[in-house]
């Protein structure tokens, strides 16, 4: 089986959020909120707000504030979040994506045009760089201890569409709008997650050589991630320590 997807790209990014939860919090509850608000507070009849709720569980948000986010957000009109996805490239034609949840996108899209420009990179329009990538569901098991044999016939059972070992994971692809489906049937079989989500997956990949475009990528990610209105970053960079 081939991957699609490229680990160490993301690792950055799963390691800082990782040392600010409480900021994983925050920006977890912004999405529920509006899955809420579109769709309504009961996961069954809510494909959004399921999703959601296995991505938050696999990044250890307590069973807790996933119940309190909903129940806040099924009676309170007060914050009115919406959902913004800007596209861009960072140097040298890095291909980025940054989907947003906002209540001011005058704000959110000034701050985010202005990483872009302070950091060697231009913001596009729509469109201008969602055609390099595609959507799959990502279901990241760490490799430790698991038996990739029965794994096979764990993730083919559950309706996983393809699995591949990456470094020190296992990455289990499936259809986006099956990740908490296929991932539930995971946990029962006693699976545990790093992360579990759509993701949108290059399919072309761009190195950056010089030291400066690389310092200037890392600096556009991390004020990016820091952002407290940006909920994902994905991106084409293929890290020259790979």
């Amino acid at each position: 089986m081939s991957g699609h997807s490229k680990w160490k790209n993301i690792m950055h990014k799963k390691e800082k959020t990782d040392a600010q939860r409480a900021k994983v919090f925050t920006k977890i509850g912004k999405e529920m909120s509006i899955a809420v608000k579109e769709g309504g507070s009961n996961p069954t009849s809510n494909s959004r707000l399921k999703d959601l709720i296995a991505k938050a569980k696999s990044m250890n948000v307590p069973n807790d504030n996933i119940e309190r986010i909903i129940k806040k957000a099924s009676t309170d009109d007060s914050a009115k979040y919406e959902n913004i996805t800007y596209e861009g490239y960072g140097p040298n034609g890095v291909a980025v994506i940054v989907e947003c949840a906002t209540d001011n996108r005058n704000r959110t899209g000034g701050d985010i045009r202005h990483y872009f420009d302070k950091f060697g990179g231009n913001l596009g329009a729509t469109g201008c760089v969602t055609y390099l990538f595609s959507q799959k569901g990502v279901i990241v098991i760490e490799a430790a201890g698991i038996d990739e044999d029965k794994l096979m016939d764990d993730v083919l059972e559950a309706g996983a569409a393809d699995f591949v070992q990456e470094d020190e994971v296992f990455q289990v692809f499936t259809d986006p709008t099956l990740v908490s489906e296929v991932s539930g049937k995971l946990e029962k079989c006693g699976y545990n997650f790093m992360s579990a989500e759509a993701e949108m997956i290059p399919s072309m990949y761009v190195r950056l050589d010089d030291e400066e475009s690389v310092a200037k990528m890392n600096k556009l990610l991390e004020h990016l991630e820091d952002h407290d209105d940006v909920i994902n970053i994905w991106h084409n960079w293929e890290n020259g320590d790979e």
